[in-house]
């Protein structure tokens, strides 16, 4: 088989899928493949793929499979990802048209699963259970030359009931903080300005290695150091974990933004315990008060699932309640599906698909009421903005330091620059103003 010369990626699901897709573009950069954004011109596609709900999954499985019948010219096919960790060997017997399965801890052996194939003709699949810490992050190509993810540890030892991940990224593996820092200082030094720093929980890092004796508020403060950075982001926090230290790093450090994904995922305790999420509501409740005590222009995010087995309408009441009460910023909010290889599959899914869309709706319906509360009180301000590029009208756009979305009008010489803009109105979920003269 011929070496392709052209490559085509898509990628599905979270940030960290995002990340290992920019540093398998720049394997295959380095290796002398050629970006094409049409699949249909490319040599070799490749499907980073997601497997944390059920919707994401057969969206997958059906654009692969669609390849399988129609395509004229036989490109070299390659999954990867958390959908390659959670089936393994059955995406050859679902899709036989796949090429190479590849799993998540599995990215540096890209250049060597393609070698095989194109030396053999051979399926190939690679899905070790653990990570080894080895990956070349400094290779990634990123999109974007203003923002960056950086990853700071892979996996996560929670087992949720209803979560594959644990499955599908193995248990926690905290990178060393010396090459996180040598990470930062050459994104600083080729122009970024902010940094997200990722992990299925990051508020565990450094606790699988004591030796370091660096926690994740020990990062924060190390890298706020690093002279041209001037945001810090990261996702997500488990809230069991979250600290006072944490806290106040998040109030004293110039460049760590007042934002802090924080999902609660129910506002039932006894909900929460059938999730094995390790808090109960009050205990939620009270890491929020400390944090907004601390931090008092704090934004929260939060995940939510809905119609989680044995959920009665009284419990996503409380849920509901919780929303009430907490005015999230941002929330990500899920129908409940059962995902094999969880514990929660052995419940029966006795929720109906129209009880659990009638809950999300009066969820979402309250989270864009307060939304667009939030963005009337913002009104006639003026805030700080991270210019990232244009949109699709020609307008600037950036984010505040709490993650909201702005555009206006300037120049192209302000992108990657923080402008002061004055807000006058919105439209949905996006702020529009100024820039403040």
């Amino acid at each position: 088989m011929e070496e392709p010369k052209t490559f085509f990626i898509k990628t599905y699901g979270c940030q960290m899928n995002e990340l290992d897709s920019d540093i398998m573009v720049g394997q295959l950069t380095k290796r002398g493949l050629e970006r094409v954004e049409d699949e249909n011109g490319a040599d070799l596609l490749i499907f980073n793929t997601c497997s944390i709900r059920d919707l994401a999954e057969r969206k997958v499985m059906g654009k692969i499979g669609q390849l399988g019948r129609v395509r004229k010219r036989r490109p070299i096919i390659g999954v990867t990802g958390c959908m390659a960790m959670a089936k393994k060997e059955g995406i050859f017997r679902k899709l036989p048209h796949v090429d190479f399965v590849l799993g998540t801890n599995n990215i540096t052996d890209l250049d060597e699963v393609l070698n095989d194939y194109i030396q053999s003709g051979r399926p190939s699949i690679r899905v070790d259970k653990q990570f080894e810490e080895n990956l070349d992050y400094l290779v990634a190509k990123r999109d974007s030359k203003v923002k960056a993810y950086v990853s700071i540890i892979r996996g996560c030892d929670k087992f949720c009931t209803y979560c594959v991940v644990p499955y599908t990224r193995g248990p926690e593996v905290s990178r060393p903080p010396q090459d996180i820092i040598e990470e930062v200082r050459k994104l600083a030094a080729e122009g970024y300005k902010e940094i997200t720093l990722l992990g299925q929980n990051v508020n565990s890092y450094g606790k699988d290695k004591p030796e370091w004796n660096c926690l994740f508020h020990d990062l924060l403060y190390q890298l706020d150091k690093i002279e041209g950075i001037e945001r810090i982001r990261f996702l997500t926090s488990h809230p069991i974990d979250i600290t006072l230290d944490l806290m106040y790093a998040i109030r004293d450090l110039p460049s760590v933004c007042e934002f802090v994904h924080f999902p609660i995922q129910a506002g039932s305790s006894r909900i929460l315990r059938k999730m094995h999420r390790i808090y109960s509501k009050e205990e939620y409740l009270e890491k929020v008060h400390q944090l907004k005590s601390i931090v008092p222009n704090a934004a929260l995010g939060t995940d939510i699932i809905v119609g989680f087995p044995t959920e009665t309408e009284e419990e996503f009441l409380e849920t509901y309640k919780v929303f009430e009460d907490i005015k999230y910023s941002v929330a990500f909010i899920f129908t409940y599906s059962p995902r094999q290889g969880t514990p929660a599959l052995r419940w029966k899914d006795d929720i109906p698909e129209e009880v659990k869309l009638d809950r999300l709706h009066r969820l979402s319906d309250l989270h864009k009421r307060q939304v667009a509360e939030q963005y009337v009180g913002l009104l006639g301000t003026t805030r700080e903005v991270l210019v990232e590029k244009r949109n699709r009208n020609g307008q600037l756009k950036g984010r505040t330091s709490c993650w909201k979305k702005v555009i206006f009008d300037g120049p192209d010489s302000l992108v990657g620059s923080i402008q002061k803009v004055h807000l006058h109105s919105f439209n949905h979920e996006t702020l529009v103003g100024n820039i403040s003269l």
